[in-house]
């Protein structure tokens, strides 16, 4: 759940505490010193990523992460170059939950909203996909809280490893999606 989220946990603060952003915006400096150094891609994402590839289908990130960070981190995780389309909390007037995101991102993508699958790890980023018109994936492998109750954001269905995403995309580009 981003910084709240981090400073939540370590110092059991909300965006109401008179400490907050302070230690808000230290922490971002320090995240934005230390910005890969043990970051690391879920298991199988480059097998993933290449059999999505080969199978002629463009992809894209969609984040509430400032560009500041997203970009950059994708860099040095070597998926910029691969990625069609990235769209950062600040690329958008409106963030997750709100759709505009997801809808930038397909118009990048050249594809139809009703012909993309976006999977999230947030009961936002289910929100917002719906609200769009794409399909939604809860991806159970990634940062789901013991608070978060999964089972009621209304997905298409859940994933329990990036390999699985798979089974929910065409195995070739489907016509709609060629056309400009």
């Amino acid at each position: 759940h981003g910084a709240p989220g981090m400073l939540g946990a370590a110092f059991g603060i909300g965006r109401e505490s008179p400490e907050f952003e302070l230690l808000r915006d230290m922490f971002l400096d320090n995240y934005a010193a230390a910005l890969c150094e043990k970051t690391r891609l879920f298991a199988d994402t480059e097998k993933v990523l290449a059999e999505i590839e080969r199978r002629g289908l463009s992809w894209g990130i969609v984040t509430n992460k400032a560009s500041r960070f997203t970009l950059p981190l994708l860099e040095q995780l070597a998926l910029s170059a691969r990625t069609v389309a990235v769209i950062c909390g600040d690329t958008t007037a409106n963030a997750k939950p709100h759709p505009e995101p997801l809808l930038a991102a397909a118009v990048a993508l050249k594809i139809d909203p009703s012909n993309c699958v976006y999977v999230g790890d947030a009961e936002r980023d289910i929100v917002a996909g719906r609200a769009a018109g794409m399909k939604t994936l809860i991806a159970s492998y990634g940062y789901l809280g013991a608070d978060d109750t999964p089972e009621r954001w209304d997905a298409d269905g859940a994933i329990h490893s990036l390999a699985e995403l798979l089974d929910w995309l065409p195995e070739t580009v489907p016509r709609t999606a060629m056309a400009d």
